[in-house]
């Protein structure tokens, strides 16, 4: 199913977390918290501004961003549990490798 989200709206893909600690305990699913970080999927074409100009959209798809613990509505769409939010409620772009080290 193809879709494309509105306005500012983001679809992030959780990235899901280690399920044993780190002395080899298995942590069952229902004692584990979502995790708060993802992958940008797709994201909406921007808003716009009060002149009509569009302001697009800082993030973009294959991002990975850290969001808050109840952003989000998360919807199911063949079999995948992607959270649908406004980049508002995007905290952070997880930048790794080269990147993170130009920002250092």
């Amino acid at each position: 199913m193809k879709f494309r989200p509105l306005h500012d709206r983001v679809v992030v893909r959780r990235i899901g977390e280690d399920t044993k600690t780190a002395g080899g305990i298995i942590i069952p699913d229902t004692a584990q918290e979502k995790p708060q970080e993802g992958e940008v999927v797709a994201v909406g074409p921007g808003t716009r501004t009060d002149d009509g100009a569009l302001h697009e959209l800082e993030v973009k798809p294959g991002d990975r961003v850290l969001f808050g613990k109840w952003s989000g509505n998360e919807v199911s769409l063949d079999g995948d549990d992607l959270l649908f939010m406004k980049e508002s409620d995007i905290m952070a772009i997880v930048e790794t490798g080269k990147k993170a080290k130009k920002a250092a």
